[in-house]
């Protein structure tokens, strides 16, 4: 038996300690929240994204009584990136949540395995890692590839 060891590299940054285009980036998430679908859950949470040609882009989480039909955030956010602007690479996602009570969530969210795997293929196909911000009220969560939130990844050269 070999024992193998996995590490990765995140950041916990407070709010004094981001650049503007992070905060400006968070905001727009945590303004997205605000327009999230979330009836079942009441756990509302949005995302928002930069393009390399500058443009900004959000998506909220929205809920279906039938739960499987329903889309997170960061996916609505990305694929609404890909169908809008296929060839513009994303370069920062940053993602908030509101909990149960309406209040932002005290520690950064972690995105579901479903897009976290969204996050590996766009990886992929735009052939450059992309910054990930995950925010929570106690600080935010800088992660500066997706590889490094499923450093064990399935992808297209399995298939």
């Amino acid at each position: 038996m070999k024992d193998i060891e996995i590490k990765i590299h995140l950041q916990l940054k407070q709010d004094n300690e981001l650049d503007d285009a992070e905060r400006d980036l968070i905001e727009k998430a945590k303004q997205a929240t605000f327009r999230s679908y979330a009836p079942y859950s009441n756990f509302s949470v949005g995302a928002a994204l930069m393009l390399e040609n500058g443009k900004t882009l959000t998506g909220s989480n929205q809920e279906n009584c039938a739960y499987p039909s329903g889309l997170c955030a960061e996916r609505t956010t990305m694929f609404y990136a890909n169908s809008r602007f296929p060839d513009q690479k994303i370069l920062c996602l940053a993602v908030a949540a509101r909990d149960t009570t309406g209040e932002f969530t005290k520690m950064p969210i972690s995105p579901c395995g479903a897009c976290r795997q969204v996050f590996i293929e766009v990886f992929h196909r735009q052939k450059a890692p992309f910054k990930v911000l995950l925010y929570g009220t106690d600080g935010t969560y800088i992660v500066e590839s997706p590889l490094d939130l499923m450093p064990i990844s399935f992808d297209s050269s399995y298939l």
